[in-house]
């Protein structure tokens, strides 16, 4: 009698590991692998920093080109604050999608200041290439998009909206969501939209609060701020406050 041929078995079978029986375990991979690889870096907080990758420093015509240079100095500022606050692991390590624009700009700061930066990039038809400033070991790539959501958002302590699109306005919007909702401790994370111009002209929340869709308190659950150097002082204090690392003893278990 002949002998069957074995099969691989299933951890090492591509062909089932990419179709949809298998969806559970790719999304279930998608969760431990970035929680051991961010565990492993040591990685206890991050500061989110949201916006669009449309955002051309070298264009000097369009009229939000400042913004990254903006994004690149406060990120910057935060970085060089945070890097001696670890004892215990790194703290309000600079966290982004991974891609260009404002993201570039976020990532390339701490770079300058010494910081290890995240970036969480996404699979796309049309592949969005990750900024050359992400720290190699930081580097992650989801398949799904609410995977990715959950871990820019996870570790965050401070999340600062620049002005995007509708990428920009999506995640802002779900964390705001999840804050208002009690989802998100409201006092564990400072929200911030950075470019009062920007989106004061862009998002009525006035409008919001008078059509009675949301409440007045609503609105202070973030600050609007236009200066790097006005919002850095702003989220040192609130951050400083938060995790009592006033002595450089801010540790992750201090948030939970």
């Amino acid at each position: 009698m002949n002998r069957p041929e074995p099969r691989a078995k299933a951890y090492q079978n591509q062909d089932f590991l990419a179709s949809p029986d298998a969806r559970s375990l790719r999304i279930l991979s998608e969760y431990v692998e970035p929680t051991v690889r961010l565990d492993q870096s040591k990685v206890n907080s991050t500061i989110l920093f949201l916006g669009s990758s449309r955002i051309d420093p070298e264009d000097v015509r369009a009229p939000l080109h400042h913004y990254y240079r903006e994004a690149e100095e406060l990120a910057f500022r935060l970085a060089r604050w945070a890097i001696p606050l670890r004892p215990k692991g790194k703290n309000f390590v600079i966290c982004t999608g991974a891609g260009p624009g404002i993201m570039e700009a976020a990532n390339r700061g701490s770079v300058r200041a010494g910081g290890k930066t995240i970036g969480m990039n996404i699979s796309l038809p049309h592949e969005q290439a990750p900024n050359a400033y992400i720290t190699p070991e930081l580097a992650f790539v989801f398949h799904y998009f609410f995977m990715r959501k959950f871990f820019l958002v996870s570790r965050a302590k401070a999340v600062i909206a620049f002005p995007g699109g509708y990428g920009t306005l999506d995640e802002f919007f779900e964390i705001m969501t999840l804050i208002q909702t009690g989802k998100i401790d409201r006092r564990k994370v400072v929200v911030i939209l950075y470019g009062e111009d920007y989106w004061k002209e862009a998002l009525d929340f006035k409008a919001l609060v008078r059509a009675g869709t949301i409440a007045p308190e609503d609105v202070g659950l973030f600050s609007i701020f236009s200066d790097p150097g006005r919002a850095f002082a702003f989220l040192k204090r609130r951050l400083t406050k938060m995790c009592g690392c006033e002595d450089g003893d801010c540790d992750r278990d201090g948030f939970r």
